[in-house]
């Protein structure tokens, strides 16, 4: 398998001891462990119910977002990839309960199921064990832009990754892409139109969907003054290319 090279940091300020004890105990049991090479995930195992479907999110930061669909979306399964160290323990935190708090319990919230799978590092990782068709919807929100032209190819929506989610998501399925950089929007359009496995649904991006979960770069970009972009990529026939 080709080396997948990392580029961000992947821990920030120091994590309180409290915080460290979800990495040590929660983690563990929300975390996927690796089929044989060759094999695949069993979604019907992966969880603790049975989904109707499943969505990714791809670096999801702070957990907000993803925690909160899970709590509204509790018959559907989520799996988020994040490298960043302190974001697994906010995430944690969130399913906890204990994002506001000092508490010893390592277990999820009363409110919450068993259906969210926590991949502590690169999701291309987990590309080669994941069949196709196995996400109803994927988020990408406010990815690293890379704002530099030479660091371009460092961005995730890209020529190769576009392939990759096309063929992980469902007939029906969804990618949506949220920024609130203008250069990394008509990036990500020009990276879709020329691989011509998604089409653009939503004619007005300033508008989020309908059952949007708001992130906290998302609010911190709107009080500085930065206006989000919203993109919802619906996936083609790639037989009709």
């Amino acid at each position: 398998m080709k080396e997948i090279r990392f580029f961000r940091r992947r821990k920030g300020k120091a994590i309180k001891s409290s915080k460290m004890k979800l990495l040590e105990d929660l983690l563990p049991r929300l975390k996927p462990v690796l089929p044989e090479a060759g094999s695949f995930f069993e979604m019907e195992n992966f969880f603790g119910i049975h989904p109707r479907e499943v969505w990714l999110e791809v670096g999801f930061g702070g957990g907000e977002h993803i925690a909160e669909l899970a709590l509204r979306n509790k018959d559907v399964g989520f799996l988020g990839a994040e490298p960043f160290l302190n974001g697994v323990v906010s995430l944690l935190a969130h399913l906890n309960g204990s994002h506001h708090e000092r508490t010893r319990n390592t277990e999820l919230s009363e409110d919450r199921v068993d259906n969210v799978r926590i991949w502590p590092d690169d999701v291309r990782d987990l590309f080669p064990f994941l069949k196709d068709g196995t996400f109803r919807r994927v988020f990408v929100l406010f990815p690293d832009p890379w704002p530099k032209a030479r660091h371009a190819e460092r961005r995730f929506i890209n020529q190769a990754n576009l392939v990759h989610l096309h063929r992980l998501l469902s007939d029906d399925g969804r990618l949506y892409v949220a920024t609130d950089v203008p250069e990394y929007a008509d990036w990500a359009l020009e990276q879709v139109e020329m691989s011509q496995l998604f089409e653009k649904e939503n004619e007005n991006t300033a508008v989020p969907p309908d059952d949007w979960v708001p992130t906290r770069y998302e609010q911190k970009g709107i009080k500085a003054g930065r206006s989000p972009i919203y993109l919802i990529l619906k996936k083609k026939d790639k037989s009709l290319k």
